[in-house]
């Protein structure tokens, strides 16, 4: 995943664009880069990799040496961004959050016929920031171009462009698969992927651009250049795990749905009498610990936080490449408070179960930890489909998933053809893949939140929201 925010003003800015793209960091990627633009000293750009420091350690120095009145910043998966472009629509800077899985494909296209040239990375592989911005300079305007660019691109993208005259041309995702606010200040407009972080900067909401729309942005007002489309398919899984809980998107709190998520799972809960056996329910931290208040609200079972996760010096344990390094980070992260462990029932509520290899770190960890009885509810739906619209995460091939593991160990390939049944927990499929779960990781009990139970927790219509990655329906 990633985020992007942008800033124009009538006065210097360059703190409240460097502070507001930090509040993106918890998206938890690898690179990220600033571009801030003056009125005397034109575009100034830096780009670090983020993986080892923080972000704001290693844009200090970058933050005392620039000044401007506009600016945007991007926290982006390994390609470098922002991208300062010179083009026949002129010298702009260019910023980009998204998945563009057709990139193979439009640079083929873009090399052979319309005799693009790109700067190759290491094998071979091609900025997608430049695919975006050789899309759009096909055309004789930006919003041409942006709707040409929505038009090629497979996946999502979400928008930010800098021009030299220090305005903003922003655009959503033409499924609105993204948020993308608008919020101002008596100076100025600032555009964000987290609402919360021009707010925390002292900017009023706004609005959200709607799909497919596009506005130039200015610090007098916000001109709509491209109307919105109604169609929505915005990702489900921005309040279940990845969006931040002070965030609001699309008028839906991300903490208040995750808490009334927790109290829909509790209360679809098949055997009722397990809640006069738990000692405490625990959130599984730190996105499984809103879920878990709402389970322990609903279920009237003690809510406690049987362990902490220690985050000052380790990074989030899906960053690293390497599955090995993943593993080891989450275990050190894990300390234990072992008077909340010994001898009690506890029932652990996580925001999701993917590939299970951190589940069984967990498990073992309560276990060594004198835990009696270990129950698992996860806040959303079996994971049967990889995403194929936004990089959330690292990249993962369907078979890593930890449900298909076990449906071709039961049935073999052909199991697959019955994904439906396995993803109910009211058939004989679905029953028996929890059961397996259970046994492989040692727990007492596994369930999941229903597709239904998630989508009435967000409280949109379930048309407009994307649930890919449990259904498999586009």
């Amino acid at each position: 995943m990633g985020g992007l925010f942008a800033l124009t003003s009538a006065k210097d800015v360059q703190e409240d664009i460097f502070f507001g793209t930090d509040y993106h960091s918890h998206l938890g990627n690898y690179r990220a880069g600033l571009v801030v633009w003056d009125s005397e000293m034109g575009f100034q750009r830096e780009i670090h990799n983020i993986q080892r420091d923080s972000f704001r350690s290693r844009f200090a120095n970058f933050l005392q040496g620039s000044r401007g009145q506009s600016g945007i910043g991007c926290i982006a998966d390994d390609a470098p961004s922002p991208l300062i472009i010179s083009s026949h629509l002129g010298t702009y800077a260019i910023c980009f959050v998204g998945a563009i899985t057709n990139s193979a494909q439009l640079r083929g296209e873009l090399l052979r016929e319309k005799g693009v040239l790109f700067n190759a990375h290491s094998q071979g592989r091609i900025n997608p920031t430049e695919i975006l911005s050789a899309l759009i300079n096909m055309k004789d305007s930006f919003e041409e171009g942006i709707v040409y660019a929505q038009s090629k691109i497979e996946g999502s993208c979400n928008l930010a462009i800098l021009l030299a005259d220090g305005s903003l041309i922003v655009g959503r995702d033409k499924h609105g698969r993204l948020p993308m606010i608008i919020g101002r200040d008596d100076d100025g407009h600032a555009v964000s992927f987290e609402s919360f972080s021009f707010e925390k900067l002292g900017y009023r909401y706004v609005s959200e651009l709607g799909p497919h729309e596009v506005a130039k942005v200015t610090p007098q007002g916000v001109e709509q250049l491209i109307p919105p489309r109604e169609e929505m398919k915005i990702c489900s899984f921005l309040w279940n795990y990845y969006g931040y809980p002070t965030s609001t998107y699309e008028n839906v709190n991300v903490e208040i749905m995750r808490n009334r998520n927790g109290e829909i799972l509790a209360k679809n809960e098949t055997d009722q009498t397990l809640f006069e056996r738990l000692d405490y329910v625990c959130g599984v931290p730190d996105s499984g610990t809103p879920h878990a208040m709402g389970y322990a609200f609903e279920s009237k079972v003690k809510f406690a936080r049987c362990y902490i996760k220690y985050t000052p010096t380790w990074s989030r344990s899906f960053l690293p490449h390497l599955q090995g390094s993943r593993n080891e980070i989450a275990k050190m992260k894990q300390v234990p408070i072992k008077e909340l462990i010994n001898a009690k029932n506890i029932l652990f509520v996580d925001d999701s179960i993917v590939r299970g290899t951190q589940l069984r770190e967990t498990v073992e960890f309560l276990k060594e930890n004198g835990a009696q009885e270990v129950h698992m509810r996860s806040a959303c739906p079996p994971m049967m489909y990889t995403c194929k619209f936004l990089n959330f995460s690292v990249s993962t091939s369907e078979n890593d998933l930890i449900t298909r593991r076990i449906i071709q160990q039961l049935e073999g390939p052909e199991g697959l053809e019955h994904i439906e049944e396995y993803a109910d927990q009211h058939t004989e499929r679905g029953k028996r893949l929890r059961e397996v779960l259970a046994e492989q990781f040692n727990f007492d009990s596994v369930e999941f939140q229903s597709l239904e139970g998630i989508v009435e927790a967000i409280g949109l219509n379930p048309n407009s929201l994307c649930t890919y990655c449990w259904s498999g329906k586009e």
